[in-house]
């Protein structure tokens, strides 16, 4: 069966708007340059997708969700809460970066399509938020974080280390001296979960 032949998905329609994407840039994500590449008619892309607004929300939150999964598997796992913290932070860093190195355009391009896509960033965002608060949570029942508003404490984390995994920073991730401002950012931020120790 040819690619052209084989039954028409929302799946393939995606890939085949992220190759685009990558190779011409998010201007061409429309729903008839997709169904050019995919050698179907426009007529058939509709069926699974209604606008290109919508093909473009479906590309991004295709491209978040592909970054979910481990940091899911770390907020769920019952270490103690300080150090899975620093593993959710740290594999957030890493996907980020992992995907601005292997590859570059696909990474700008969505930088772009992002700003568009606000619900879909939004929801994305409201997730990273949750799984933060979910291990501040396990840490104030714990006894190794003090009791605050986990919700509102976790969006403070991230929103403390954003240069350190959010996109609109990824130029500066080469910046030699990066890991040692990450630890002092991530020191300060347990000094101030942290219950204070008491002297003697």
């Amino acid at each position: 069966m040819s690619p052209a032949d084989a039954p028409l998905t929302r799946d393939r329609i995606l890939a085949a708007a992220e190759e685009i994407i990558r190779r011409y840039g998010p201007a061409k994500a429309t729903v008839v340059d997709v169904a050019r590449a995919l050698g179907v008619s426009h007529t058939a892309v509709y069926r699974h997708v209604a606008t290109k607004a919508e093909l473009r929300d479906l590309v991004v939150g295709r491209w978040v969700e592909e970054t979910m999964p481990p940091l899911r598997a770390i907020a769920a796992l019952s270490d103690p809460a300080p150090q899975r913290l620093r593993r959710l932070i740290d594999a957030l860093v890493a996907v980020k970066r992992r995907r601005a190195a292997d590859d570059p355009e696909l990474f700008l391009a969505y930088r772009t399509l992002g700003a568009d896509a606000q619900s879909v960033v939004a929801a994305h965002v409201d997730e990273l938020v949750g799984l933060v608060a979910l291990v501040i949570g396990s840490g104030m029942q714990e006894g190794t974080f003090r009791n605050v508003d986990p919700v509102a404490a976790g969006r403070a984390v991230l929103v403390a280390t954003s240069r350190f995994h959010h996109p609109a920073h990824a130029a500066e991730w080469s910046d030699p001296a990066i890991g040692v401002a990450y630890n002092d950012v991530w020191n300060l931020l347990m000094d101030g979960l942290c219950p204070a120790k008491i002297p003697g």
